[in-house]
């Protein structure tokens, strides 16, 4: 049995593409039961972010059913194939299972180590266990590939580095005061990059938000969000002194805050360190301020240097994460190889003792043997059949973690006129550890 992926992501589709292919998150009874009904198909899930749509399938037919996948997709969102054809990619065997358990442990996300790609497999198979599209391989290849997650994360610091410019000002602010739990942070402006870094700062546990902005009802609007208070834009200097944190974006074409009055803010506060995060473009704050004891100014890019380290030191980490990945390839494809191993060797025993045992009686049945001399011929014929086997059974075997592991047992099944093997739960196990 193998598994496959076929799909397309950002690295090979723009978004106009992933947008039309994408399937919606409320309706998947209908994708999924259609997957299952290609013949070629025996399980299926599919997942569907903003960034990539992939089908995970298993099939005994792999090229048959990487056709009809591809096809299914097109004929499902009324594409025609050609539409979408180039920015697809077919996988199966060992890279389809490397690439699932990278994409899990989002090590082929946009951004290195984001975490929001787990959660979005686990409820791609949620849907597919409603469904019951999913069976006894693909539900233990999605617990393989969240416990290979969960490792990566665990044993890697893939995560630990900040790679927004958002979430990178939380990391410094971190850094200047330790503890954010009693600090104010105060937004001037009210645009998206200090909407989205103010929502960092109160995950963090900071205690209050001040909001200023030359529209004082956006101010409002804002505050509200954040249990804040809004400021008057005309005023806002008077309260800087009771202000720990300021994000400022505002689009101004002259500094909105000059240096001479940063001066004057740090006087107040009595030295208390002051933390200024720049992230307009041209700058709100005069970089002047940097040489004043106790203010730490931080611009867009001081703080996309800090996004670029962070992102080298996730990549070293991926690094770890790659040696993970093809360690645990190695166990599944070891209990996966065990679903078809088993059940050839055991059918091809039984059909050779079928043999035996038929010939054995029509010998028996043309002599007239006593019975030491009929157990003397069973015991032959049995040690003959056994030392048959015993070749063909322990390559199978030791095929069974090699590339070509496949093509015997195929050819076995073929040599022998056996029949497919069906898996059940007690085949599952044997040879697969305990379950993730």
């Amino acid at each position: 049995m193998n598994i496959l992926v076929v799909g397309l992501s950002h690295n090979t589709a723009p978004v106009e593409i992933r947008e039309k292919v994408a399937f919606s998150p409320t309706a998947m009874a209908e994708p999924l039961q259609q997957m299952l009904a290609l013949d070629a198909v025996n399980e299926g899930i599919i997942v569907s972010t903003c960034n990539r749509v992939e089908l995970y399938a298993t099939s005994r037919e792999p090229e048959r059913a990487i056709i009809q996948l591809q096809h299914f997709l097109a004929d499902f969102h009324k594409l025609s194939f050609e539409r979408i054809e180039e920015h697809l990619y077919d996988l199966h065997g060992e890279d389809a299972i490397r690439h699932v358990l990278r994409v899990a442990a989002s090590l082929d996300s946009m951004i290195i180590g984001e975490p929001q790609i787990l959660g979005q497999i686990k409820t791609a198979y949620g849907y597919a266990s409603e469904f019951k599209t999913a069976g006894l391989i693909l539900n233990r290849f999605m617990h393989k590939a969240f416990s290979v997650a969960k490792r990566v994360r665990t044993e890697t610091a893939i995560a630990s580095n900040a790679v927004s410019v958002s979430f990178a000002a939380v990391e410094l602010a971190r850094k200047i005061f330790s503890n954010l739990e009693d600090k104010t942070v105060m937004l001037i402006g009210a645009g998206e990059m200090c909407e989205l870094a103010a929502r960092h700062f109160i995950n963090n546990g900071i205690a209050e938000v001040l909001v200023t902005n030359r529209t004082f009802s956006r101010a409002e609007k804002l505050a509200a969000e954040f249990n804040g208070r809004a400021v008057s834009f005309e005023n806002f200097r008077d309260q800087l002194h009771q202000v720990d944190i300021v994000l400022s974006s505002t689009g101004a074409p002259d500094y909105v805050l000059e240096a001479k009055k940063l001066s004057e803010v740090i006087r107040l506060r009595r030295n208390k360190p002051m933390f200024l995060i720049d992230i307009a473009v041209p700058r709100d704050i005069d970089p002047k301020a940097n040489k004043i004891d106790n203010i730490y100014l931080y611009d867009v890019d001081d703080l996309q240097g800090v996004v670029q380290a962070n992102l080298k030191e996730r990549k070293k980490e991926a690094d770890k994460a790659e040696a993970i990945i093809n360690e645990e390839i190695v166990q599944f494809y070891r209990w996966l190889s065990t679903l078809e191993v088993k059940p050839t060797i055991v059918a091809l025993r039984r059909k050779l003792e079928e043999l035996r045992q038929t010939e054995v009686k029509k010998t028996l049945a043309n002599l007239s043997a006593d019975d030491k001399t009929a157990k003397s011929i069973d015991a032959l014929t049995r040690a003959l059949v056994n030392k048959i086997l015993h070749q063909p059974t322990s390559i199978l075997k030791d095929a069974q973690n090699s590339e070509d592991g496949d093509a015997y047992i195929d050819a076995v099944r073929t040599l022998f006129d056996l029949p497919v093997p069906v898996a059940d739960d007690s085949t599952a196990t044997d040879g697969a550890g305990q379950k993730d």
